[in-house]
């Protein structure tokens, strides 16, 4: 099965949060955190339709001026979901700036910033450029079971966890996973070609069976072009499965509230990325500071059932003993 979804952590498992999750076939990328961000291509930076901020403490949020910097003078309109208070905090990193130039500008670029609520509310505004990036408020959306984005190929949901202060936990969810047999369609003398991404989208948007779905393409022999039924291809050329299922937790403290709430979050993850920033031997410093040990972020991902737990969020005070860290949170996830 090829993912739909490629993560990677921007600066690894030491550095400031920031995964990054590139979407195969399609021109966009999310991102989890805003941690500091040069060391992500400007390319990358480019791609990303939306952001989803955990917290705002500084090497989680400090990445959005670096956003600001590469999109401006763009059209783009990117779209940031994070706890109460994102929104305030984004107009005050927009409002630090000087903007008396911007009517030079013939492109017009927007920040979307939407709050999800523990009581499950939510608030909504916008940034725009033409207008000296003033709040404007917006309608938001209506309370949704922690639903930030639901796109017909997949979902974000995030909960509330205590770190002292609010904090997001995220999941991705693929609804479903479809993969194309290449040799059936050989076998119906049709290419493979931009179409597949037309015929996946209308399987995912439900159309009916009976829905035409035009193939063209060009060869040797000239211009063809045909009309198939959806069914038809749908039983034909392509498999369903269980989509890809991403977890990303980070600044918790373990309790038992908390652990509830990530244990259902990451039920089953694929993958599932947890901060571990302290070994168990410094576990009053963790408690003190409200973040989790390695071994406390593997007992978590073992319980989830989670398939594969990277680990990450790696305190300074154990420089040079990342292998260390790795070893405890695998082992405790192994349950050894």
């Amino acid at each position: 099965m090829t993912p739909l979804f490629h993560p990677h952590l921007v600066n690894g498992p030491c550095g400031d949060p920031a995964l990054y999750i590139d979407c195969l076939f399609q021109r966009r990328a999310l991102l989890f955190d805003l941690g500091e961000m040069s060391r992500l291509p400007p390319r990358r930076v480019l791609r990303l339709s939306d952001v989803f901020v955990s917290h705002a403490h500084m090497d989680h949020f400090i990445g959005f001026d670096t956003l600001l910097r590469l999109l401006l003078g763009r059209d783009a309109h990117l779209r940031l979901y994070g706890p109460p208070g994102l929104i305030e905090r984004a107009g005050h990193h927009l409002q630090g700036y000087t903007w008396n130039l911007l009517h030079h500008y013939a492109t017009e670029l927007v920040f979307e910033v939407t709050e999800f609520g523990a009581d499950g509310r939510h608030a909504r505004a916008r940034f725009r450029s033409g207008d000296s990036f003033r709040r404007e408020d917006a309608t938001p959306p209506a309370p949704d079971d922690g639903v930030l984005l639901d796109e017909p190929g997949f979902r974000i949901r995030a909960v509330h966890l205590d770190h002292g202060i609010p904090c997001l936990g995220f999941v991705l969810e693929e609804k479903t996973h479809i993969n194309v047999w290449r040799n059936r369609l050989e076998a119906l003398g049709l290419p493979t070609g931009p179409w597949l991404a037309h015929l996946k989208r209308l399987v995912r948007e439900q159309a009916a069976d009976d829905t035409l779905v035009e193939v063209a393409w060009h060869d040797r022999h000239g211009e063809h072009r045909r009309e198939l039924p959806l069914g038809r291809l749908r039983r034909e050329v392509l498999q369903e499965t269980r989509g890809q299922k991403i977890a990303y937790v980070t600044d918790v403290a373990f309790h038992e509230a908390n652990r509830r709430v990530i244990v259902e979050l990451a039920r089953d993850a694929d993958l599932f990325y947890i901060e571990a920033p302290f070994l168990h031997a410094a576990g009053q410093r963790a408690a003190t500071t409200a973040h989790l040990t390695a071994r406390q972020a593997g007992q978590l991902a073992r319980e989830a059932g989670a398939r594969r737990v990277i680990p990450f969020h790696f305190s300074p005070r154990h420089s040079g003993d990342e292998s260390l860290l790795e070893a405890e949170i695998l082992a405790a996830f192994e349950g050894r």
